[in-house]
């Protein structure tokens, strides 16, 4: 009989890699969070169920799954540093909130059940030009990353006082075919409408640093942790290797070219979002030990969004 796993936010970017990974892993994948999805479309994703609900006690206990379920991927909750300055108070309800009933639905219903959390480096907020280990004190600076860290000292809370086994991970850039927001995503749509010979116009220094990871890559290691020996760890979620956002952009163009996308310069303004850090560049090796390792490196990550974009936009 195959394990049962649920996947909270599995109509999300994240979340749909994650229900599709685990389901080839071997898992029965149920599912809820918003999104109207017909099954022969959540079927795509290897889910077994989905139910279209907000991310409550109830409608987790509505799956019917009490004493079956083998891990719990909360993948719901905000995922905007913009949207959260704009709204605090509806990204800690979809952070925090959803994140605590999450857990007390294990708590009461699978205790034996695993939980594991996608969290975010913007829980670690400004840190030096260095590999950002999982023991560095967290710092956050914009709401988001305050309610992730909230979300996280809930897990250890439930940890500590009734031993609900904990994996946290903190994702740095995740990126991927179907993404459709963030720098990549922005970075085309800006180099595609730019005027040929013209500039696109970046914030930032184009010195700013990110460690990205592929989608399916972040997908394989939230399966590698469903798999893991109980009890409480939080891991890094990267490639252990920094990139430039001026090198970032200039991989997209390189290949934007390819599609008879060209003449595009580029040009950043020096002028800074506030939330967003300079430098993000992950130690890995917790993961590492896991027996985990990214298996897309960043070029042939580019090279397959920038297809996808093409193919889904018609941009050439």
């Amino acid at each position: 009989m195959k394990k049962k796993v649920i996947v909270s936010g599995a109509y999300g970017f994240l979340g749909r890699y994650a229900a599709r990974a685990l389901n080839a892993a071997g898992y029965e994948v149920y599912a809820l969070g918003h999104g109207g999805w017909p099954a022969e479309e959540y079927s795509k994703y290897g889910i077994f169920r989905w139910i279209s609900s907000d991310i409550t006690y109830e409608s987790l206990c509505s799956l019917d799954l009490s004493g079956e379920v083998h891990a719990l991927v909360h993948c719901g909750g905000g995922s905007s540093v913009a949207y959260s300055v704009e709204h605090p108070s509806l990204d800690y309800k979809k952070t925090v909130e959803s994140t605590l009933a999450a857990l007390e639905y294990i708590r009461r219903e699978n205790p034996s059940a695993k939980f594991i959390y996608p969290s975010s480096t913007a829980v670690y907020g400004v840190c030096p030009d260095e590999k950002i280990s999982t023991g560095r004190r967290t710092n956050p600076l914009s709401p988001y990353g305050y309610n992730k860290a909230a979300a996280e000292l809930m897990c250890e809370s439930y940890n500590k006082n009734y031993s609900v086994s904990c994996s946290i991970i903190r994702f740095f850039s995740i990126y991927g075919e179907g993404l459709k927001k963030q720098l990549l995503w922005d970075a085309c749509e800006k180099i595609v409408k730019c005027v040929p010979g013209e500039d696109a116009v970046f914030y930032g220094t184009g010195g700013e640093t990110r460690d990205w990871i592929n989608a399916a890559d972040a997908a394989s290691l939230i399966v590698m942790a469903a798999g893991s020996a109980g009890g409480y760890e939080i891991l890094n979620g990267g490639s252990g290797i920094k990139t430039t956002i001026s090198e970032s952009v200039s991989l997209l163009i390189a290949e934007l070219e390819k599609y008879g996308i060209t003449g595009r310069g580029v040009k950043f303004n020096g002028m800074v979002k506030k939330g967003d850090p300079f430098y993000y560049w992950a130690d890995i090796s917790g993961a590492l030990k896991l027996g985990w390792k990214p298996g897309i490196d960043f070029k042939t990550g580019v090279e397959r969004y920038v297809r996808w974009y093409v193919n889904e936009c018609g941009a050439r």
